[in-house]
């Protein structure tokens, strides 16, 4: 293969990072033929906010010389994208939204360090759902993002824009965040790899915060194994996270090989229920068939309280959210209205101009729901409920290796389909909510398609169970073929 081959998009991480080690092609040419895939191509899908293809380019020629010198790992000189809520020093951070429209990062968040450091070289910003409050990346101050399979179609949120650009081949691996879902439920709407480790594995330092108790970074990327990859960079302890958990980091790629026998694979019969479409439930039923043949055994487990995920999340984040963004108030974060005539007025005016309708929905149930007379009857209720989600998953893990169901109710959905029923939308949630709730690893992997919409299958583990959840994924992987499909038209 030359430099200049035209399939060089179609490779995973891990097939790039051993070219790169080959000599087939350096990283210069490596992250020159990405970037003009982004330039070909995204017009159409809106997955970037900022593409830094001058940066870009001088990373990648220091990671040639790196391996020139021997110092090369295996993600040096693989280019890769941010989610635009991870601060990155001198580049837009947006966070989809117009109160950060103009912010510059003075700083690179952990997770953006720990990659660096690695070796990786950053193509852009990608598109997200303003401050990560959505699940379909529509509430974007920048427009929505489109999913590649059908350009009518979201690509789930709120780290749609990385779904969006791994599924497209516009980056082999991106970085995205999960509050609810926001890593799996686009993974399994766009047909890519996702997984949100356990809370407290990967660094929250520099990632603009929406939930902090339940905000986790993560990679996306086509497979397991690139995962397993992108994953052991940037997880780790850091002391400037008071959430970071000290705790070894295991070699994720090491295990990916781990035989299936004896696997034991929980079912909740909460997630086969109601509001689950019938060509999904087929879709997912064949893949867990599929994992029997591999070894495993299924047992049908209860998660009871699971029904009560939503409402409780939807009390516990929003309340999070009005504290966390009561700091953008047009003094010294984000936009500012023009003229301020008094201090009040400077703030209602900026927070009114700079948020969007999502964002100031969740700001104002939340606060709501911290005041006084109403704290004991929502936050302290929802909390309460919290811990006994997080029960269930404990009794279920006495049992099973793994929990498994679908990631999401249905495939992707239309642009403009839900936008007008918030209850609907938060729906789209329902199976990845509790993980967060309860700080659990999830996984969500491309299992099949209804119509040309792809399904994912979710994969649950218990605390710092990252390694068995990639290779459960990667064992499905090696003998299935659904992660190496492409959107024709992105081909």
């Amino acid at each position: 293969m030359n430099a200049l081959s035209p399939t060089m998009h179609e490779h995973t991480i891990a097939r790039l990072s051993a070219g790169l080690a080959a000599g087939e092609y350096s990283s210069e040419e490596l992250t020159r033929a990405f970037l003009a895939r982004i330039e070909r191509l995204d017009p159409a899908l809106n997955a970037f906010i900022t593409v830094t293809a001058e940066s870009a380019l001088d990373q990648a020629r220091a990671a040639d010389l790196r391996r020139q010198r021997g110092e090369a790992g295996p993600l040096t000189g693989i280019p890769i994208a941010h989610k635009d809520i991870f601060c990155t020093n001198g580049v837009r951070t947006s966070c989809g939204s117009r109160m950060l429209d103009r912010f510059i990062a003075p700083y690179d968040a952990t997770v953006v360090e720990k990659l660096a450091a690695a070796g990786v070289v950053m193509l852009g910003k990608t598109n997200m759902d303003e401050f990560a409050m959505g699940s379909s990346n529509e509430t974007s101050f920048y427009g929505p993002a489109r999913n590649p399979w059908d350009l009518d179609a979201v690509p789930g949120g709120s780290s749609g824009g990385s779904a969006a650009a791994v599924a497209a081949r516009l980056t082999p691996g991106a970085t995205g965040t999960d509050t609810g879902g926001s890593i799996r439920q686009p993974a399994a709407l766009c047909g890519i790899t996702g997984i949100k480790p356990t809370y407290g594995r990967v660094s929250r330092w520099g990632m603009i915060a929406y939930a902090s108790s339940l905000d986790q970074g993560g990679p996306m990327a086509r497979t397991a194994e690139d995962c397993a990859l992108l994953l052991g960079a940037m997880a780790g302890f850091d002391p400037r996270d008071s959430t970071s958990v000290d705790r070894p980091v295991p070699d994720y790629v090491a295990d990916l090989d781990r035989p299936l026998d004896g696997l034991k694979i929980g079912l909740p019969q909460e997630y086969f229920g109601d509001g689950l479409d019938g060509e999904v439930t087929r879709v997912v039923e064949t893949a867990i068939a599929e994992y029997r043949k591999l070894g495993a055994s299924v047992v049908e487990v209860s998660l009871p309280n699971s029904p009560l995920a939503i409402p409780a999340y939807y009390v516990i984040a929003p309340a999070e959210c009005s504290s966390n963004l009561a700091r953008f108030d047009g003094v010294r974060y984000g936009h500012r209205c023009e003229n301020p005539k008094k201090l009040l007025d400077l703030y209602t005016r900026s927070r009114g101009e700079g948020f969007g309708a999502e964002v100031k929905r969740r700001i104002l149930v939340g606060t709501f729901a911290l005041s006084a007379g109403y704290y004991d009857a929502y936050y302290l209720k929802a909390q309460q409920i919290r811990r006994l989600i997080s029960d269930d998953f404990r009794r279920a893990f006495q049992q099973v290796d793994v929990i498994m169901g679908p990631t999401s109710p249905t495939v992707a959905f239309n642009l403009g389909e839900k936008a007008d029923d918030p209850i609907t939308m938060y729906l789209s949630d329902i199976y990845t909510i509790a993980v967060n709730l309860a700080g659990l690893p999830g996984l969500s992997l491309p299992v099949g398609f209804v119509g040309q919409r792809p399904v994912g299958l979710q994969i649950i583990g218990d605390y710092f169970a990252e390694d068995r959840l990639l290779s459960v994924a990667h064992r499905y992987q090696q003998v299935t073929d659904w992660h190496q499909r492409a959107p024709a038209a992105f081909a």
